[in-house]
């Protein structure tokens, strides 16, 4: 065979090579992608199911807690009020008062409960 004839097999099997190598890190890649989307998805499973074993959170509108309302529903935690403002209607300057949220809405949370048992073991 002649010279040119190992330099054309040379140049198709160096092209084979480099979409081979091409086709590896694609697979690579897309395997590591799927990878991290299934431990995302996991870690987001693991959260979902620790948030549905709590209680809800009794949060009035106010976005205060039920420990910081009264019987009557006032609540009784401190906030700051805007007292002054810029030329944009931003405010520049606070003020410290009491919310003024009369009415906690949200779920009641429940007390001890004590039941027998229904049937003798």
């Amino acid at each position: 065979m002649d010279a040119w004839v190992w330099w054309v097999v040379a140049v198709f099997g160096l092209g084979a090579l480099t979409s081979v190598n091409d086709a590896l890190r694609t697979a690579l890649r897309t395997r590591h992608k799927r990878k991290m989307e299934r431990l995302q998805a996991a870690r987001d499973e693991r959260r979902e199911l620790a948030a549905a074993g709590r209680p809800p959170e009794p949060v009035c509108g106010c976005t205060h807690h039920l420990a910081k309302h009264d019987k009557q529903g006032k609540c009784h935690e401190l906030v700051e009020f805007p007292t002054a403002w810029d030329a944009d209607r931003k405010p520049t300057q606070y003020e410290a008062g009491t919310c003024n949220c009369q009415q906690y809405v949200g779920p009641q949370p429940l007390g001890q409960v004590y039941a027998e048992e229904i049937a003798d073991l």
